[in-house]
């Protein structure tokens, strides 16, 4: 995904757009024959809806490849981003921006939802987008979340935090919570506009992607995934993540916080639909990447140097806990489901009550991220596909089982006096 090449200078040549029946936000880099191919798949679309494209900037593959693209096809039209007044800064910030234009088209031309694709796939076919634009379309779906062929060592940061607490929190089973290719119907997303300028406490700043599933649900709005292949994940840099742990979980608090009243009314959790064909875990990723050693070293010397902040935020049971596993050998090392869920938990209450500067609190949670994936990567060195699964499955079960502890704590917190 490049998101900085959201261009700022429109294309010489764009014709008016009017109206719409759908607009798809083309953020992922897709080299010449996959352009094409997009358009081809979006041109067979049933019942030849009306597509308005927002794409890349000129002189990129999407701008060479779109007037041979779209030759000949009257329902396809193309937009550069910039006529939408999208000005991305950082990753994060350059997909909200480009969710806030998206949802700006749909409304502006009538269309019926619109659709991001931020994401590459794995051997994929050009048709997995128009698996997203479908329900959309023909089911009228609210919200269509895609559920990527799980990795065994990618998208941790999902399978340890987003997907089980958003499974906890708001009762459905949603795989990749958070997309980001996703597909939301015209009414989502005036309900998300109209939350904006109706000024809800702490909206705007708020990633859209955060939004959208606890809105849908507590909502009661419609909600399907469909499986779309391996998602190409960016290269991963495990000792460096304290910036994107923060970008990526204080929308996710501030959304807790927000949807609260929605959220402590929720037990346990259902599935949600999912279309299309389920493939095996990829273990394509070599686990010699992720450095276990590493990790627990960070781990450690976080026990050691974060104690004032951690004992602002934690139990002192759960300090107590944290400092006997940190004495553990690599060999031996584990961080029980349990105590992980409490912790996440806790650093969400932490994050409401601003017990510290919210950046710093994220930052300083990255060392017990660590740890628990060394203690994944431990458990499922020699692990098939079918335990990865199983073992998420079990996590999740445990975010569940601890929710009581949550909800006790959020009415109350108070009753913890560390």
């Amino acid at each position: 995904m490049d998101v900085e090449s959201i261009p700022q200078q429109p294309l010489e040549k764009t014709a008016p757009v009017e109206s719409a029946d759908v607009v798809v936000g083309l953020l992922a880099t897709l080299a010449n024959d996959a352009m094409q191919a997009f358009f081809q798949a979006l041109h067979e679309l049933p019942g030849s809806p009306k597509i308005v494209v927002l794409h890349g900037e000129p002189g990129s593959a999407a701008a060479a490849a779109t007037p041979q693209a779209v030759e000949g096809n009257s329902s396809v039209s193309v937009l550069p981003w910039s006529m939408l007044n999208a000005e991305p800064a950082t990753p994060v910030q350059g997909i909200s921006a480009a969710f806030r234009s998206l949802f700006a088209a749909t409304e502006k031309l009538g269309a019926r939802g619109c659709c991001l694709v931020a994401s590459e796939m794995e051997n994929a076919t050009p048709d997995w987008v128009c698996r997203l634009l479908d329900p959309l379309l023909e089911s009228e779906m609210d919200l269509v979340v895609p559920y990527y062929t799980p990795h065994k060592w990618q998208g941790l940061l999902n399978n340890s935090i987003l997907y089980p607490l958003i499974r906890s929190l708001y009762g459905k089973r949603i795989h990749n919570p958070l997309g980001p290719d996703v597909g939301v119907s015209r009414r989502l997303a005036q309900k998300l506009a109209g939350a904006t300028r109706n000024g809800n406490a702490g909206f705007e700043q708020v990633h859209p992607l955060a939004s959208l599933t606890p809105v849908s649900v507590c909502e009661n709005l419609q909600i399907c995934q469909v499986r779309v292949g391996s998602r190409v994940y960016p290269p991963t840099d495990w000792i460096n993540l304290s910036s994107l742990v923060a970008q990526v979980l204080g929308p996710i608090f501030l959304e807790m916080e927000r949807g609260a009243p929605c959220w402590q009314r929720t037990r346990g959790s259902v599935s949600v639909p999912a279309r299309g064909e389920a493939r095996p875990v990829s273990e394509e990723t070599d686990a010699a990447d992720i450095n276990v050693g590493r990790m627990l070293e960070t781990f450690q010397l976080g026990v050691r140097d974060l104690q004032e902040i951690w004992s602002l935020v934690l139990p002192p049971a759960t300090l107590f806990e944290l400092r006997k596993i940190s004495r553990l050998t690599s060999d031996k090392f584990t961080m029980p489901d349990e105590l992980w869920a409490r912790i996440v938990y806790d650093f969400a209450l932490a994050h409401r009550l601003r017990t510290i500067n919210r950046d710093h609190l994220l930052r300083s949670m990255t060392p017990l991220y660590l740890a628990w994936v060394g203690s994944y990567t431990r458990e499922l060195q020699a692990a098939g596909g079918a335990a990865v699964e199983q073992r998420i499955e079990r996590l999740a079960l445990a975010y569940e089982a601890a929710k009581p502890y949550l909800i006790s704590r959020w009415r109350w917190p108070d009753r913890f006096n560390p």
